[in-house]
């Protein structure tokens, strides 16, 4: 049997705990893994994995980092979506026992994190849970850094699409699911699909809405959820429920920041689903990933990172309600000022909010009991902003600033406390001394003097010694090994006098005890060592009693995010030219000069946008917009759906006047790409999002359509444009902007009364082609698709072959777009084909063809039948042709 060391059954036991973690185990300036712990971080961190004897039969393999750079690898082992345990020594080595006390103080997993460097500053870090059930589903988010705890359910048909969608929103780094569902595969790699996290599980019983809402009632301390919204919503509360049972079973902390629940309501805010936010590259590009580029990128000049970060939330979730919607317009308006007096209120702000630390964090980490001295120090410079913040927001007259002035709590007597007891520039480390202010408790006071008396003897005693012994190099130094000793260069050694005891001896000095060094060493290191426990005590004690505030710094935080929110919107739209939207509840979205915002900021110096205007209400619902490829259809129909989501989140907007009427829902569909790992081609990903915009749209969305039907054949796409778009108009009965390279859809505008034409211009040079990127009413009838080509960098040589090709199927470009009508036109193309077919000929089956021609009731065909019908009379010559 396998005799254990005391510190491998002391690493064991730790180990047998949180089984599956990576568990950092202290020993001395370094962090060790031992066994399977070692083998994964060593293959996964590039660390050289060796090992350890613990006995004579005993050795492990052990990799090992130093201390100081533990962040850097416990953020490299939750990137590859491991849970790492923290084992620390609770007592300095030698000081009571041989075996040194550990325990561990830390469980992190991805969705746990609350240090500042392993977090990204304008971005949130949540942990959700998912609470299935009968009538649809639970969603729980907590981001444990900032103490933000919000829940909502979903129910109905849609629940589950809309859990999804939040669930992307949300961007969790981790999930927590019930055991049974944790288990399936299936609904794991939907999860992962939507929003890649690390997926954790508890029992069943964990979501029971019972037991959830006892143990909310029991943390929060409420005989009832009725304050927080939940009460009533099963599913919400076993959510939340379930996200704080697992924070309280992986965090040794009380959570004191996890005090304020909200309740989320769906309808609340506009339905982004996946698709339509990476279309409309919302908060990143589509290709690359980065905010640069995006909306949010173009709109984001917060000055903090809690501002950072609910500005990232407003562009996500715009609003319904319109009431908040013009409260925001009104701040926004003052603080963009049509005079000098908005920009003065907003410059000064933005002057206070510059620099100003992230207060919803260092509140965070002072209630979790994670904040060191400097993030005590940093709180209360923040803190000593906040009367300068309301003397400045006293001349505000919208609503919403008055409001957010009225909620903004000074926090003085907090400002004061830490201010009266913190040094102004603490050490990082807690245990090293120098955090408390001289004069705020009086026993640290004489244990420092005593300390200090105590030192000022040494530095007499070496300036004695130096001249007893003539060595102007001797120095009194100090280190854990030896304590106190005397040390003087080799050289000098033979120097000392005879009651000196040779220590050790170093490359160029020697070592010395004396009989003094000795007597003052117990004295002065008990004084510094007692002087440095108080102070961790006092300062632990201020940490807690600060924690006592955190509701309060929580809600102070909140209204400064906003703030820094509200004045970086005013700024972005001073700069960048942006008009106030006037908002209603009717089904007309008018633009005037409307521009896109983020290409408009990536356009070279010197190069002005083309503006261009939009009007979508009950008479014109649906326009039909054609045009070449680069002619910038895809540019204006997102223009239009940014320019309606940012009015919604309560931004300005570009264009020269704008009136919106509050849209539920915004659908945006583009180009798809195949997914090969799933099996679904591009036409497949095609159809199936335009399939979930036919089912989820209503009168009141904004639909954006971009090419339907061009991953298959001309026909069957072509048939498939039709029919979506005759659904949009006569069922769904939303406002759609419908682009299209299919120009035989003009056709719509003569059969529905709400579809009207509308194209961007071109002008021919020759064979060159001038875009004007204007819209204009009507539609295009081709698509130049040679032209651009040439202009892409085809080779001459390949595009002169093209329009020799293409004068050899049907002649030059006015032929093309004849021949375009007689294959597709309804009643144009039986007349030309029947034109083109009477013709002497004794072969019976062209004559059947020419009689079923003429034979067809033309008025009466939809476009769609007439192509049917021309698709299988073209194929039935197509068969005689190679019979013949």
């Amino acid at each position: 049997m396998e005799k254990l060391t005391p510190m491998l059954r002391q690493y064991r036991q730790l180990k047998a705990r949180f089984p599956d973690a990576i568990l950092l185990f202290r020993l001395g300036d370094f962090y060790e893994m031992f066994e399977e712990d070692a083998h994964i971080a060593s293959r996964q961190l590039g660390l050289v994995l060796t090992s350890r004897r613990f006995s004579q039969r005993v050795k492990l393999p052990m990799c090992g980092v130093p201390y100081r750079q533990l962040t850097t690898y416990v953020s490299r082992l939750l990137a590859l979506g491991h849970k790492v345990a923290i084992a620390e020594q609770l007592e300095e080595p030698g000081k009571t026992r041989k075996l040194v006390q550990r325990e561990v103080v830390r469980v992190i997993t991805p969705g746990t994190v609350v240090e500042e460097d392993m977090l990204a500053a304008k971005a949130q870090n949540f942990l959700a849970a998912l609470a299935p059930g009968e009538e649809g589903w639970g969603l729980a988010a907590v981001d444990l850094s900032t103490g933000e705890f919000v829940t909502t359910q979903f129910t109905g048909p849609e629940a589950q699409d809309r859990l999804l969608e939040e669930l992307e929103i949300l961007a969790p780094s981790e999930v927590v699911l019930p055991e049974e569902l944790a288990q399936d595969e299936g609904w794991n790699a939907r999860i992962r699909q939507v929003r890649p996290a690390r997926l954790s599980s508890l029992p069943s019983a964990a979501f029971d809405p019972e037991e959830a809402c006892r143990r909310l009632m029991d943390h929060l301390g409420t005989p009832t959820l009725a304050p927080f919204g939940c009460e009533g919503l099963p599913l919400a509360t076993a959510a939340a429920g379930a996200a704080l049972r697992y924070l309280q079973e992986s965090q040794l902390s009380d959570l004191a920041h996890l005090r304020e629940l909200r309740t989320l309501h769906p309808e609340a805010t506009v339905a982004l689903d996946g698709v339509t936010r990476r279309n409309l590259e919302l908060t990143q590009t589509l290709h690359e990933g980065k905010v640069e580029g995006s909306l949010l990128g173009v709109l984001d000049r917060t000055l903090t990172p809690m501002g950072g970060r609910l500005l990232r939330r407003w562009v996500q979730q715009p609003l319904t309600d319109l009431e908040s919607i013009r409260e925001r317009l009104d701040a926004v308006e003052e603080l963009v000022g049509g005079g000098a007096e908005g920009a003065f209120l907003r410059a000064d702000l933005r002057s206070l909010l510059d620099g100003l630390h992230d207060v919803e964090r260092l509140a965070g980490r002072v209630g979790f009991g994670s904040a060191n001295g400097r993030d005590l120090a940093a709180l209360r410079r923040a803190l000593e902003r906040i009367p300068r913040i309301k003397r400045v927001l006293r001349k505000a007259r919208s609503s919403r600033l008055q409001a957010l002035n009225a909620e903004l709590d000074d926090l003085q007597d907090v400002a004061a406390l830490i201010g009266r007891a913190l040094v102004d520039r603490p050490p990082t480390l807690l245990k090293e001394g120098g955090l408390i202010r001289p004069g705020y408790n009086a026993e640290l006071d004489r244990l420092r003097r005593t300390a200090a008396e105590r030192r000022d003897r040494l530095a007499a005693y070496e300036a004695r010694e130096r001249e007893r012994t003539g060595i102007p190099t001797l120095r009194v130094r100090y280190n854990q090994v030896f304590g106190f000793f005397v040390e003087v260069p080799r050289s000098k050694a033979d120097r000392v006098p005879p009651e000196y005891e040779r220590r050790a001896t170093i490359t160029h000095a020697e070592r010395f005890a004396t009989p003094e060094l000795k007597a003052w060493e117990a004295e002065i290191l008990v004084a510094e060592e007692r002087a440095n426990e108080l102070e961790y005590e006092l300062f632990v004690r201020l940490r807690q009693t600060v924690a006592g505030h955190v509701e309060r710094l929580q809600r102070a935080a909140r209204v400064l995010a906003e703030l820094d929110t509200l004045t970086a919107l005013a700024e972005a739209a001073a700069r960048y030219g942006y008009i106030r939207p006037e908002m209603d509840e009717s089904a007309v979205i008018e633009i005037e000069e409307g521009r896109h915002p983020v290409v408009e900021r990536m356009l070279p110096e010197g190069i002005r946008f083309v503006p261009n205007d939009t009007r979508l209400d009950e008479e014109q619902r649906l326009m039909v917009i054609t045009g070449p490829n680069m002619s910038g259809k895809s540019v204006y129909i997102r223009q239009v759906a940014l320019i309606v989501l940012m009015a919604q989140m309560g931004s300005f907007v570009p264009a020269r006047r704008a009136r919106i009427g509050l849209v539920d829902r915004v659908f945006v569909r583009a180009g798809a790409t195949d997914n090969i790992a799933q099996g679904r081609s591009t036409f497949l990903i095609e159809m199936s999002e335009t399939a979930y915009i036919l089912r989820h749209a209503t009168p009141r969305s904004l639909v954006v359509l971009d090419e339907v039907g061009r991953g298959t054949s001309t026909y069957d796409g072509m048939g498939l444009a039709w029919a979506v778009g005759e659904d949009l108009h006569d069922r769904v009965g939303a406002r759609t902007l419908f682009a299209t390279h299919f120009h035989e859809l003009t056709r719509l505008a003569d059969r529905l009364p709400a579809a009207r034409n509308y194209s961007l211009a071109v002008k021919e040079q020759g064979q060159e082609v001038v875009f004007l990127y204007r819209l204009v009413e009507g539609g295009a009838d081709r698509s130049y698709g040679v032209q651009v080509a040439r202009l892409a960098g085809i080779p001459d040589p390949v595009v002169k072959r093209a329009w020799e090709v293409m004068r050899e199927l049907g002649g030059d470009r006015r032929q093309e777009a004849r021949r375009d009508l007689r294959e597709i036109g309804p009643s144009y193309a039986v007349q030309e084909a029947g034109e083109r077919l009477l013709v002497p000929t004794d072969d019976e089956a062209i004559r059947e063809v020419v009689q079923e021609l003429f034979g067809l009731d033309i008025a009466n065909l939809t476009p769609v039948q007439a192509l049917m019908i021309l698709n299988q009379l073209q194929q039935r010559l197509r068969e005689w042709r190679l019979q013949a």
